[in-house]
């Protein structure tokens, strides 16, 4: 794969483009993140990237229970919601403009604090990276803006199969070994895992990725998944940390 510190910093610049845009009534548009504007999503993206610069000086608690984590989310993005569109959107640059360097100078041997696991500076670095992507996504899809996939879906197709034992265990289920076989956008085939697995999931990367982000049900996406835990693991798919 590439670089994902530069690939991160690539995704900021791609949401950056799309921000520098909206006009006052598009900041204040519903996303498609319940209950939240445009506006809130982009607090919540500053207000995490605060949170993993903390993690960065080694000043963030201990990793949350997993339940805890959307309650916190909200209850931080409506205490601080009236922010304006030219303040908010200085503050998430600040806070995007340390991420990267940042990431890639901290020890590889040292892992960071971060919701309900430690992580690597490459895996926090990945998480950032999908989360700004599945929320560009909230933001763009109900004010019709292309946002294009790119190659830097790999990442978050990497993340969503390195972390299947763990949604497995989460949603309770016992899972197995499962192969991806997936589409780039280039038309390029990814694959992750054993070839030799008795589960295999092909199709879109980009239906893989917003699967595992909940932004599209496995039923509505172009995936075909085999084997005996095919299908469960298209349902427990997440690539995102909690």
């Amino acid at each position: 794969m590439t670089d994902i510190f530069d690939d991160l910093q690539a995704e900021y610049e791609q949401l950056d483009t799309v921000l520098a845009a909206l006009t006052p009534a598009q900041w204040s548009h519903p996303s498609a993140a319940a209950g939240w504007t445009v506006s809130d999503v982009v607090l919540h993206l500053a207000q995490t990237e605060e949170l993993a610069a903390a993690s960065i000086r080694g000043e963030l608690a201990g990793p949350r229970a997993r339940g805890e984590v959307d309650a916190m989310a909200d209850s931080a993005v409506a205490a601080e919601r009236d922010i304006a569109p030219a303040d908010l959107l200085a503050r998430w640059r600040a806070a995007t403009a340390f991420m990267p360097a940042a990431l890639r100078a901290h020890p590889r041997g040292n892992r960071l604090t971060w919701v309900a696991a430690s992580l690597s500076p490459a895996t926090l670095a990945t998480t950032r990276l999908a989360e700004h992507w599945a929320h560009a996504l909230d933001i763009t899809d109900p004010l019709g803006i292309p946002y294009p996939d790119t190659a830097r879906l790999r990442h978050i197709a990497w993340l969503g199969h390195r972390t299947l034992p763990y949604a497995f265990d989460v949603e309770g289920v016992a899972g197995g070994p499962v192969h991806c076989e997936l589409t780039a956008p280039d038309g390029e085939l990814w694959h992750f895992g054993d070839p030799g697995a008795p589960s295999m999931i092909t199709g879109p990367a980009g239906d893989f990725c917003r699967v595992g982000a909940r932004r599209l049900t496995p039923a509505g996406s172009a995936l075909k998944a085999t084997g005996p835990h095919g299908a469960e693991a298209l349902a427990v798919l997440r690539n995102y940390a909690f």
